[in-house]
């Protein structure tokens, strides 16, 4: 870069803020916006902006550094005036107008900026203006400046209008610079170039070198737009090439559309659908092979032709058959097997009717004279003529929810019902689907567009009544780009998915074939209008004797044949099975269960491999030396009764369990405290248990000094948050225990709601919850009495093993749960520690 060799110091120096610049020059006599977002930049700005004449300092920085040191500013810039200013939140933008040249004499930092003591720069003006070779000079740069703009792209006139604007020469030199593509060096050069003759040179070679760029360019699109019109000539020629082939029968292309249109024609299609792909085909052919659309419109129609308009597979109404499948595939599992044989009824009794009806003879004698099944619009495909019947209500499917705990069977059950109906099986999860776009597909519009997952899976089938099972549909999200759950509602509503539309497709599809099985784990999580369009199947847990059945029948022999054993090389005794399910899983189903036993079946493998045991009976003993420690510690009952503390049980996605509430008072004011990471219905339920103890004071044998203590209930595994309104006989029990002094009775477990008055009120997972309480060892329970119905759900061997007390009023609770406690003529006694009756006086609620 040429620095000046001198100074003109007759001028007197300015004294102005620095805006430091990078790949930017700004010229005299040129306006130009400008971006500043650094904390000097804007500093130097504010200070310029404020000043009565608004003059900047302007120099380009000699590397592009965010951060600003003066050594590394040039000397020479232009002094400018800040036309404009306007603050963003990328920085401030300017719009800057260049006045003249100036020489940085000193660079000094203050405030937080940059300041310059400016000399302005005097150009070198030519020995004589009115030298030809000067004015030759001006002239040419002149007219090739004119030919830049023309050959930019700019109106002729706006051109002549800019250069009859500036006459000066050195003003026209600075004009030109700062609109040429060059970069921060040379526009620098140009900046520092005084002399008015030198800087034309350079200036006229910068033109010209540009004028050179835009004629190659010129060129090369003038042989680019020469190739494509060849190749469009080719293919104009190549069309008409096709269409003398076609006509002379030698046509490669109609011979695929021939083929296509017979495939479409053998579709047995309502009149909106025909309507819909003769449109689409007609387009299809007027194009050529070489169009856009038209691998478009073809994979759309061979779509057409993949779907399962009126293929259906043959159903097997036979009773013993399915129920024998059922029995084989799950052990268990009642509710659900009676479900699925009551639908195989029904539809057997619809068969029977249409085949009383002559229905079916109908349709055979139709295909017999020679008409087309197509005629009819409830015939089905000649190689499943008898398979199902013509009305459309006969042929609707039911739409079931399986709601469980995870590894009771769900998804495993729906491929049994396929298997036991002779229908294909195809299984659609829908965990974390946010794209509505997934069920109902995509709009043809859009690239690489497809069906959704409802249309491919009966292209995939390629039936039309498949059994369908959409898996996790609890777990379906929301996005922006739409609701999968409101996508669902028409695929899952009988009255209406037998006009289902597709986005892809455009037109109807018949759904209403389709045996539809979602499963669950939480109905809680399901769209209340979802939910509605379903019939719920409930699966719960399995008792410790199911679940070791299940081991014995199912998961131990799949895990020996999966890990290469035999059952001559390992015996899995009884014990051991228990061990396995007691302290070993912790779950409602028997997914974990399997897992451990594969677990110890490894171990196994290992050892027989390397020819250290030949055969292995694992008992008892060798679980922990197989599989080491336990992973589950359950609750177990407690072994004594205690005052304060009572057995109360809980539902968890895994199963029912039993858990202690403990009371203990002090010295205090009456307040109650709540420990335990208690949730609001459960704290409510505690208050009521305090209020009812305080309001039948004398009728519970508890002393009125009492409730001026605290009271402190604490329900353990504080870590755990807990809620729900099944433990309001539990705390109340314990409260009272606390209050009276008595002991509460360890051999009980009791679930219930209650009311400030002393109501017990009906709960849920009343199976769940014995379950956990006859695992933890517990015989005696206390359900409400609403709950009666439910225990018929629970095994018969269950039943055997337990007691229950059925109660409506929370005396009924304390009279069987405080020990020496009884009820008599509706009077709450205890007995004292001598036998002797104590009698409160007062009814039990």
């Amino acid at each position: 870069m040429t620095e000046p060799t001198t100074i003109d110091t007759r001028r007197e120096p300015l004294h102005l803020p620095v805006l430091p610049l990078r790949d930017v020059v700004v010229f005299p006599g040129v306006t130009m916006p400008i971006l500043a977002g650094r904390p000097p930049s804007l500093r130097a700005i504010d200070a310029a902006y404020n000043a009565p004449d608004k003059l900047i300092f302007t120099v380009l920085q000699r590397s592009n550094s965010e951060e600003i040191d003066t050594s590394a500013l040039f000397v020479t810039g232009s002094i400018a005036r800040i036309d404009q200013q306007q603050r963003g939140l990328a920085g401030t933008q300017l719009l800057i107008t260049g006045l003249r040249r100036g020489h940085a004499v000193r660079y000094e930092e203050t405030a937080g900026m940059i300041l310059a003591t400016i000399v302005e720069a005097e150009e070198l003006q030519p020995d004589s203006p009115e030298d030809p070779a000067f004015v030759a000079l001006h002239r040419e740069l002149r007219q090739r400046a004119a030919d830049l703009g023309e050959r930019s792209g700019l109106p002729k006139d706006a051109v002549e209008q800019v250069l009859r604007s500036v006459t000066e020469p050195g003003r026209f030199t600075d004009l030109v610079a700062g609109y040429l593509e060059l970069g921060s060096p040379q526009r620098q050069q140009l900046l520092e170039t005084l002399s008015i003759e030198e800087r034309l040179r350079l200036v006229l070679t910068h033109v010209q070198r540009q004028i050179n760029v835009l004629d190659a360019q010129e060129t090369i699109k003038s042989k680019v737009q020469a190739e494509i019109g060849d190749r469009q000539r080719e293919i104009f020629l190549r069309e008409q090439m096709k269409a003398i082939q076609d006509e002379l029968g030698e046509g490669e292309g109609g011979t695929e559309l021939e083929e296509l249109r017979a495939k479409l024609d053998a579709l047995d299609l309502s009149e909106d659908v025909r309507k819909e792909v003769n449109r689409e085909f007609s387009r299809l052919s007027r194009m050529g092979r070489e169009a856009m659309e038209a691998q478009v419109i073809r994979t759309y129609l061979e779509t057409i032709t993949e779907l399962p308009w009126n293929k259906r597979s043959e159903e097997q109404i036979d009773l013993k058959h399915a129920e024998k499948v059922l029995e084989e595939d799950h052990y268990g599992l009642e509710d659900v097997k009676d479900r699925v044989l009551e639908f195989l009824a029904v539809r057997q009794l619809q068969l029977q009717l249409r085949d009383d009806t002559g229905e079916g003879e109908a349709a055979k004698s139709d295909e017999e004279n020679g008409q087309p099944l197509t005629a009819r619009p409830e015939a089905v495909d000649k190689s499943d003529s008898t398979s199902l019947a013509a009305m459309p209500e006969s042929r609707r499917g039911p739409i079931l929810l399986f709601v469980g705990p995870p590894g009771v069977g769900k998804t495993s059950i729906a491929q049994s019902i396929a298997r036991a109906t002779g229908r294909k099986y195809h299984r659609i999860s829908l965990g974390g689907i946010r794209d509505e776009a997934d069920i109902r597909g995509h709009r043809r519009t859009y690239v690489a567009a497809m069906p959704g997952r409802i249309i491919q899976g009966l292209k995939q089938v390629g039936t039309k009544n498949p059994v369908f099972v959409l898996d996790e549909v609890d777990k379906l999200a929301v996005s922006f780009q739409g609701n999968p759950a409101s996508a669902l509602l028409e695929v899952l509503d009988p009255a209406q998915n037998d006009t289902f539309t597709d986005h892809y497709l455009g037109v109807p599809f018949d759904l209403s074939e389709v045996l539809f099985i979602a499963t669950a784990n939480f109905v809680q999580n399901i769209p209340a209008p979802l939910l509605d369009r379903m019939e719920m199947v409930e699966f719960s847990g399995y008792t410790e004797q199911e679940k070791k059945t299940i081991a014995r029948q199912y998961l131990v022999p799949r895990q020996l044949t999966e890990n290469g054993l035999t059952t001559g090389q390992l015996e899995i005794t009884d014990e051991a099975l228990e061990e396995l399910i007691s302290r070993y899983t912790r779950e409602a189903g028997v997914r974990q269960l399997e897992r451990v036993i594969g677990s110890l079946a490894r171990k196994v493998a290992r050892r027989i491999a390397a020819a250290e045991v030949e055969r292995t009976i694992v008992e008892r003993g060798h679980v922990p030396d197989l599989l080491g420690r336990p992973k589950v510690h359950p609750e177990h009952a407690a072994e004594r009764d205690q005052v304060g503390v009572a057995t109360g049980m809980f539902y968890t996605p895994v199963g029912g369990d039993i858990m202690f509430v403990e009371v203990s008072k002090m010295r205090g004011k009456g307040e109650l405290i709540l420990t335990g990471q208690l949730g609001d219905v459960m704290k409510e339920s505690a208050r009521a248990a305090w209020s009812y103890a305080r309001s039948h004071a004398d009728i519970l044998g508890i002393d009125r000094p009492g409730f001026e203590q605290d009271l402190h209930i604490h329900v353990p595994a504080g870590a755990i948050p807990k809620d729900g309104p099944s433990a309001g006989v539990t705390i109340a029990s314990a409260v009272v225990s606390a209050l009276s002094e008595r002991p509460v009775r360890h051999d009980v477990a009791m679930t219930g709601e209650i009311t400030l008055s002393g109501r017990v009120l009906p709960i849920g997972g009343v199976k769940e919850k014995v379950l956990g309480a006859v695992r933890a060892g517990i015989s005696d329970i206390v359900l409400p009495k609403d709950n009666e119905a439910d225990l018929e759900d629970l095994h018969p061997e269950v039943r055997d093993r337990i007691r229950v007390q059925l109660v409506e009023d929370l005396g009924q609770v304390l009279a069987f749960t405080l020990r020496d406690a009884s009820l008599q003529n509706g009077r709450l006694v205890f007995r004292d520690s001598a036998g002797e009756t104590l009698d409160l006086g007062g009814p039990a609620h």
